[in-house]
This record gives structure tokens, sequence and C-alpha cells, in this order.
């Protein structure tokens, strides 16, 4: 069974898609087979791997609403083993929808249930969510075995990580208690900066081994790969940026096997 992985954090601009396309393609790159379900309606993680909001005609939003099956959604990169369930301008009104429907918090977990039920053929799922606490991101937690959260290296950061740790802690005590942290991702970091190293000093006194030892540093070819449609390990396999990414899938999986969770490839 996959191992599904909800990259959250209700605040914008922290590298919350960064790290979903750039982590699903580095994990890719170790020979596992990896699914991004692009629950955020503006898109960008679907961008990122080489499909345009203008470009979707069928996405999450009609699986969610029971249109489409996951063989008329589930799409190829170029990537062999990366596919990609993409955002569709359509998923914008799925908030109010998924309020009226009965379990309205288990929408995504039904779904992908029955999706590793059918295809056990997936090594990792990595849900990239929206920048709120909506019945979206709800609906991620709930399906999530782990979350990844990316905290950006600023000095709202900690802050606003708080909202989120409470959302957990209320998912977990009642529809997904089996939620874990995957862990705490420091993002956009510069060591020469002051204030980027107490953040990370910070973050690393409160929160302990729950913060990674991974950091992803700004790196300006990582803002570049988005707008060619590609991950930082396609775009330019040789950057700090790619190198870092590569670490993280490496750390991630070193620590899922210390812990004794299971990471057979899957065939």
């Amino acid at each position: 069974m996959a191992r599904i992985v909800a990259i959250s954090n209700q605040k914008g601009g922290v590298g919350k898609t960064t790290t979903t396309v750039n982590l699903a393609a580095a994990l890719a790159m170790r020979e596992r087979k990896v699914l991004v379900v692009d629950v955020d309606a503006q898109g960008n993680a679907s961008s990122g791997l080489g499909f345009p909001l203008g470009s979707i005609t069928a996405g999450l939003y009609d699986l969610l609403m029971g249109e489409l099956d996951f063989d008329a959604v589930l799409t190829k990169t170029e990537n062999q083993r990366l596919h990609l369930i993409p955002a569709s301008r359509d998923l914008s009104g799925a908030e109010t929808e998924l309020a009226i429907q009965p379990d309205r918090a288990a929408q995504l977990r039904r779904l992908l249930s029955l999706l590793n039920e059918q295809r056990e053929n997936y090594d990792d799922i990595l849900i990239d969510c929206p920048p709120s606490l909506g019945m979206l991101t709800i609906n991620a937690l709930v399906a999530s075995d782990s979350v990844l959260i990316p905290l950006q290296a600023e000095y709202f950061a900690m802050e606003g990580l708080g909202e989120l740790l409470r959302t957990i802690a209320h998912v977990r005590k009642g529809p997904n208690p089996k939620l874990e942290r995957e862990g705490i991702l420091i993002t956009m970091t510069d060591q020469r900066n002051n204030l980027c190293r107490e953040v990370e000093e910070q973050a690393r006194k409160l929160f302990g081994n729950g913060v990674l030892t991974t950091v992803i540093p700004r790196n300006v070819r990582l803002g570049e790969a988005p707008s060619f449609g590609k991950s930082i390990v396609d775009y330019d396999p040789r950057s700090i940026g790619a190198q870092a990414y590569l670490d993280l899938a490496d750390e991630l999986l070193r620590r899922r096997q210390e812990a004794g969770i299971e990471t057979k490839r899957a065939v």
C-alpha cells in the first residue's frame, strides 16, 4: 500500500508546492512510483509538472464529484515513475459542494483507498494542499498517513505553525487517529542570514527530531524550474536545490526504515 503524505501549511509562499513537486521527482529518481494529487485549486503542482491549469479538462474535481473514474483523470508526466491527478478550474467550487455531502471530510480518503485496492502500484502518494485549512485540506489530512510541514525560515513562520498543529490534533482526535507528522521541513533558508538561523534553531529547540535534518536553501534554479513545467531534478540536476530534495527523499526513506515502515518499491 502506498504511503500517503499531505504536504500542508495554511500560510502561502512557504515552499509547499515546490516541495510536493520536487520531492515527488526525487522519490521517482530513487526508483519509487509516485502519484501527486493536486488539491489546490490554483493548480500550481499540476503546472509544475507540465500541465498548466488551462490545459486540464478533467481532474480531481471530477473524481470527487463521481463524474469520472481514475483512468479518466490519471495523468502521466514526462517521468514514467511519476503520475498526477491534476487540479482543474472547477476545483475552486469543491469546498462548497463537499460541505453538503455526507461524510464530507472523508471523500478523498474513500477515493484513495479505492485507488490502493485497485492499483497497489504506488509507493508514495503526495497531496499538495491548499494554503488554507478549509474542507479540501481537511480531506487531505483525513486521507493521509502523515503530514509534511514546510516551514519557511522567516519571522512569522512559527506563529502560523500553531494553527496547523491544532488542526492536525483535531483530525487525530476524530476521523484519522493514525495521522502522524512526517516531519517539519525548513525551507527558503540562507545560512548567511541571522534570522534564518534563528528560526531554524527555534524550531529545532521546540520540536527536536521532528524537524528534518535536510533544509531547503534559497536557490534561483528552484524558482526557475516551474516556468518550464519541470521539477528541479529534471531542470537542473546539479543545482543545490536538486541535491537538497534528493537528500530529503533519502532522509524520509531512512526515517521510515528506522521506524519499521514498509518501503518496498512497487512493481
